[in-house]
């Protein structure tokens, strides 16, 4: 099971999203983001949609996020049952 997170910060950064393959067939767009708050930054991947809802400065709530580890870095998702609050765009 994975941990349920909510979070609240500002958008400070984000790359260029770019297309990967889905292990179900077929392909979407994933972005790599910064979400900045009182406690620091943690990276955010943000799937399809997810891309333009938000910009560099926007102010979001991330609910029932989760963590994940990979080579040593450590990410926030929204994962299939969280969601993404603009609350400033």
């Amino acid at each position: 099971m994975r941990n349920k997170i909510d979070v609240e910060g500002t958008i400070e950064r984000m790359g260029e999203p770019r297309t990967v393959n889905l292990k179900i067939g077929g392909t979407t767009e994933v972005c790599d983001a910064f979400l900045v708050d009182d406690a620091g930054e943690i990276k955010v991947a943000l799937w399809g949609e997810d891309i333009k809802k938000v910009r560099n400065g926007s102010k979001v709530m991330i609910k029932n996020g989760y963590t994940n580890t990979f080579k040593n870095e450590v990410s926030l998702g929204r994962g299939k049952y969280g969601e993404i609050i603009v609350k400033e765009y």
